[in-house]
Formats: C-alpha cells, structure tokens, sequence
C-alpha cells in the first residue's frame, strides 16, 4: 500500500510530548518542571482538528505542564506515564473505537517503536534515535519542538486533499 494510501485511512493522530512536541529538554525550577513548546505545532494540531482529526499524545511521563498545553489546544485525548507505548495505543484505539491503521504516530525514541509498528502510519522526528528508521514510513525536516508536528500536519493535511479548505479561514 502506498503512504498516499495510508494517509487516507488516517483519522487520528497521536504524539509523543518530549522529543517531539518539546526538543526533550527538561528544565527543573524549584517548584516546576518546565517544558518549551513551540506555537507552529500548536497551530498546525488546530488545522488538523478543523479538518475533522483527532490529535492527542500518548507520554511516559506525567507532567502538569503536559495536562495544561494539552488544554490549551484542545486535545481530544492525553495518556500520561504510557512506559509501554503500544499498551498505551491499545487503550487508545479501544477508547476511541478505532483500529490502529487509522493513526498517525510520531515519535523520536526506541520506547514508540512497539506503537510505530502496529499504526497506519510512523513518523520519526528529524533527530529521532537512528533506529527509528527501522520503523517509520519517513522522517520529518525539522527536529522535535522545532515545529515538526507542524511539517506532517501539512503533509497530512495535503495528502488527503485538506489543505486547501483549512486554509480558507486565513485566505477568505
């Protein structure tokens, strides 16, 4: 099957934070954990779910900055301390009433492998350890936290024929 093929049976998209939504940095203040995120992602998860997707993250840790920028934007669903991704995707899918061809996963490290090898589609983050490559159906140019989850919005949004609608509200 083609990845224009697979793209088409995408309904779900599911993201790790750190590494991908972040740049994997951690920063400890004395009373919170700080994380950067960077806005194009955010802007590109609300173009997706105009055009009718669901996004949402599946992260090994639990941080109270996760819950809240999960809130800001919206996501249509968060599962914290997953130390096992594919149990994570499992009760996803379950939760959501969806088989797993129907996501999009993006990740950057050996723990998504077991989730990347059952979704429709994986994608690696530019800096993503190198045995990713054993697994995904391609790489993005930018790195994480770096408006990567941006980069596959469009593409996804693109391959399904999406972008041109999303982008009437900012053209019209």
């Amino acid at each position: 099957m083609t990845l224009h093929s697979k793209a088409q049976k995408i309904t779900t998209i599911v993201l790790d934070i750190d590494g991908v939504l972040t740049d994997g940095r951690l920063g400890y203040g004395a009373t919170d954990e700080i994380k950067f995120f960077h806005v194009r992602d955010g802007h590109g998860i609300k173009l997706a779910q105009r055009a009718g997707l669901k996004v949402g993250a599946l992260s090994g840790r639990h941080a109270d900055c996760n819950q809240r920028r999960a809130r800001e934007l919206g996501f249509d669903f968060l599962y914290e301390s997953c130390k096992n991704k594919l149990d994570g995707l499992n009760r996803l899918t379950e939760d959501l009433k969806i088989e797993p061809e129907n996501c999009l996963y993006i990740g950057d490290d050996l723990i998504d492998i077991p989730a990347m090898r059952k979704v429709g589609i994986a994608v690696a983050v530019a800096d993503g350890v190198a045995e990713l490559d054993e697994v995904v159906d391609f790489r993005t140019q930018r790195p994480g936290g770096h408006a990567a989850v941006r980069e596959v919005i469009e593409w996804l949004l693109k391959e399904k024929d999406l972008w041109s609608a999303t982008l009437q509200l900012y053209l019209s």
